[in-house]
């Protein structure tokens, strides 16, 4: 997959969380990436509950413990690896992916999405 690089892994924490914009044909898309061990997720930076952002600061997106994204509107907690709700409101609910790919050290998003 061809992308635009976001960040450097090593630019990443781990655990770890950051935004960034997705383009795409109707504009930019917030979403988020986190990190756990050599592995990156992307999500869209909305909660399926609500649609508010996750981030309870700017690009702060995990719990205190680090191990699960939380929403900071109504507390929904969402693991990392699938992205699927495991307390809250929207339990068995999904955020919604995004594609990346880890390259050279790079973390890259799709130049655009459909």
């Amino acid at each position: 997959m061809k992308g635009s690089p976001t960040c450097r892994l090593d630019e990443l924490t781990d655990p770890g969380s950051r935004g960034f914009e997705l383009p795409t044909p109707d504009g930019l898309i917030e979403c988020l990436l986190v990190r756990r061990g050599g592995q990156v997720y992307a999500y869209r930076n909305r909660c399926p509950h609500t649609g508010a952002p996750l981030d309870w600061l700017p690009g702060q997106f995990l719990d205190l413990t680090g191990e699960l994204i939380q929403c900071a509107l109504h507390g929904a907690l969402f693991l990392p690896e699938t992205g699927e709700c495991v307390r809250g409101p929207c339990l068995g609910a999904h955020l919604v992916p995004v594609p990346i790919t880890l390259k050279d050290g790079w973390v890259l998003i799709p130049s655009t999405l459909p």
